[in-house]
């Protein structure tokens, strides 16, 4: 991984900032919502305090404090239903509506009060309507009707009928000694419906008492019998509970802005509503991508539309039922698709020692939500061009550093193979980390250079120092072969003067390059035909090499240099010497002339061992051998020799492994001078 990724993955780093900001944001949050909560706790306690005065209005709605499933309940109209079969006009849903038991929602029916009336609604599903003959004065179940069951404090029965002929206004009757009755206080209207009817009534409050069943009869219209599905089992049916008016007027006096009181009975039955919660305003306009991320740093709470009033009209949420437990408890909800959040706390209203029921508290979190989100946006904003900065700054600091350290390490590389040791390096004048690598790099080639000039300059030293005492040691020889010699002294008297031999041979060598120096600036340059001189040398070395096969290709019919023709043999004599070194007996060693660019190629193919990666560099290097065991006078000069000529001619020298073995090259530019 290059440093320019590896700063730009550090850079990322930054995005704990975002991270640190955002956890703020939910603790600070958190902490402003338990506080609204404490601030609830603390005005729910007072309001309870204060219902605790009025006992007798926890019962006057018909409640007793324990839960019957026979109950039926009627919630509060804020605006009176005109009586047409509709239900458009309910200010209940028609969610709150209630099945029967046993029916399997065929039946639905709510109740509701507005002033001094009490309003019906029920849906009833039936394939075929029997309706009633004309005049509807008989009981039995030969036609579909609805009935309603009122039994007052001193155990006094009503029946109330609801019958039509026809679909349209009907009025209720009432059961009496003489029969069924026209009761004209009660309205009704009766609407077809394709799955069935629906009836819409009103009746005055009085006429209700304290207990109240409904019943649907269901007649069959061939057989005539009537099924009955009521919401009571028995004679008698449950309490009929309905909201407080001055209850409601009571807590109405502590309404707030965005906030909903509750009052229940000890059953959990609303008795009294006031106020209301303001929600999806909170957030209108907010980005999508705003409105995500503050759902993943914000705490999940309970879905928000179960803060709402149950539509039974029974509350039975777990802080609610802890409250009617005497434990004070609370809530928070939140929308996942508004962000609208509501905090809710519940507290037990006391009468003395008895608990008549409890109090409920609803505030959205407005103030709270349009803070933090506001917060959010700000630091979201903020960290992402921060980040993005640091990436960007890092990124190009990266490019800047990375460029520095590819330029010092090509002018070290071009110093290497350039025979160039000495040379200065970039960045070496720079006070940081870079420039003492620069410096240290410098110190080294300067050093490696002396190392160099050393080899160089080896082989003619020893070759001069180590002259005159082989020549005493040979003439000594000489001198010593015209003595009496025993045999075995004779045996070692020619073993030195071979050894003293190969030695001479060796000198030789080392003297050979120095040599070759001297004529690269001596020489006499010459126009000469390279493809001519090249199919002579191949010819003498398939007689001097009879164990190898040599093979010329010339890609081209003519290539004339400016130079020596002596040098340039003497240059290919040492490569096919290193190459039928290298190579086994039969195997082909081919020489190939070619021209590319204006320079004339030579290269030579012997299919020997490849080149180790970490010899290439050195390959033409004084002193230098890839030979093994006994290597006779080979001490690493013939390449180095064939590089002082083809650099001598102006031209360059290289090795390469290829397919099969290894393949020298040496370019010569066409029309050079040598010893220019």
């Amino acid at each position: 991984m290059n440093l320019r990724r590896q700063l730009l993955l550090v850079s990322l780093l930054t995005l704990v900032l975002p991270w640190a900001g955002c956890q703020f944001i939910r603790e600070t949050e958190s902490a402003l919502r338990e506080g609204q909560k404490n601030m609830l706790g603390g005005t729910a306690q007072a309001i309870a305090d204060s219902l605790s005065q009025f006992p007798a209005q926890f019962l006057a709605s018909g409640s007793d404090g324990i839960f019957r499933e026979r109950q039926i309940y009627a919630h509060p109209l804020e605006v009176e239903p005109l009586i047409d079969g509709y239900a458009d006009d309910w200010t209940v849903s028609e969610a709150s509506s209630r099945s029967l038991r046993g029916v399997d929602g065929d039946i639905r029916f709510t109740f509701g009060t507005f002033r001094q009336h009490v309003f019906l609604q029920a849906h009833v599903q039936d394939d075929s309507v029997v309706y009633a003959p004309s005049p509807a004065t008989g009981t039995a179940a030969n036609y579909d009707r609805i009935e309603l069951t009122s039994v007052d404090a001193e155990g006094n029965r009503d029946l109330f009928v609801f019958a039509s002929e026809a679909p349209g206004a009907l009025i209720g009757r009432r059961r009496t000694e003489d029969g069924l009755v026209e009761e004209s206080r009660i309205q009704a209207h009766w609407l077809s419906t394709p799955d069935g009817y629906r009836l819409e009534a009103r009746m005055p409050r009085r006429l209700v008492g304290e207990f109240l069943g409904f019943a649907v009869i269901n007649t069959d219209a061939v057989d005539r019998r009537g099924v009955r599905s009521a919401s009571f089992q028995g004679a008698a049916p449950g309490r009929f509970i309905t909201a407080s008016p001055f209850l409601t007027t009571v807590i109405a006096g502590y309404l707030q802005p965005d906030l909903r009181l509750i009052v229940t009975d000890r059953a959990g039955w609303r008795l009294a509503t006031a106020g209301q919660i303001v929600g999806g305003r909170e957030r209108a306009g907010s980005a999508g991508w705003l409105r995500a991320a503050y759902n993943l740093v914000v705490e999940q709470g309970e879905q928000a539309a179960l803060a709402e009033p149950h539509p039974l009209g029974r509350e039975r949420e777990t802080y609610i039922v802890s409250a009617l437990n005497g434990e004070p408890a609370s809530a928070w909800f939140r929308s996942a698709d508004t962000g609208r959040a509501i905090v809710a706390v519940a507290q037990p209203v006391w009468s003395g020692n008895v608990q008549t029921g409890a109090v409920i508290l609803q505030q959205g979190t407005a103030a709270i939500l349009s803070l933090t989100n506001t917060a959010l946006g700000r630091l979201l904003n903020f960290t992402l061009i921060a980040t993005l900065g640091v990436a960007l700054a890092l990124l190009g600091y990266a490019s800047w550093l990375s460029l520095r350290i590819r330029r010092l390490s090509a002018a070290a590389e071009r110093a290497l193979d350039d025979d160039a040791a000495r040379l200065a390096l970039p960045s070496a004048l720079s006070s940081d980390e870079i420039g003492d690598l620069s410096r240290s790099f410098s110190q080294v080639l300067r050093q490696l250079g002396n190392y160099n000039d050393y080899l160089r300059t080896l082989a003619s030293k020893l070759s001069h120092e180590l002259r005159t005492p082989l020549t005493i040691v040979s003439s000594s020889l000489e001198n010593l072969e015209h003595e009496a010699l025993s045999d075995e002294a004779a045996q070692y008297t020619a073993r030195a003067r071979d050894g003293a031999a190969r030695l001479k041979k060796i000198l030789d060598a080392m003297s050979e390059a120095n040599r070759v120096e001297e004529l690269m600036q001596n020489v006499e340059p010459e126009s000469f035909d390279l493809r001519s001189a090249l199919e002579s040398a191949t010819s003498a070395y398939a007689d001097a090499w009879t164990k190898r096969r040599f093979r010329l290709d010339a890609e081209v019919d003519d290539a004339v240099l400016h130079g020596s023709p002596e040098l340039i043999m003497q240059m290919l004599d040492k490569l096919i010497d290193n190459a039928v070194g290298f190579s086994r007996e039969g195997d082909e060693i081919v020489i190939r002339l070619s021209r590319d660019d204006g320079r004339s190629r030579i290269s030579i193919f012997n299919p020997g061992p490849p080149l180790p990666e970490k010899m290439r560099h050195q390959l033409f290097d004084s002193m230098v051998s890839m030979r093994t065991g006994n290597a006779g006078e080979h001490l690493g000069l013939g390449l180095y020799i064939a590089r002082l000529i083809a650099e001598g001619h102006g031209g360059t020298i290289s090795a390469e492994n290829v397919e099969g073995g290894v393949e020298f090259r040496i370019d010569l530019p066409e029309g050079q001078v040598a010893g220019g």
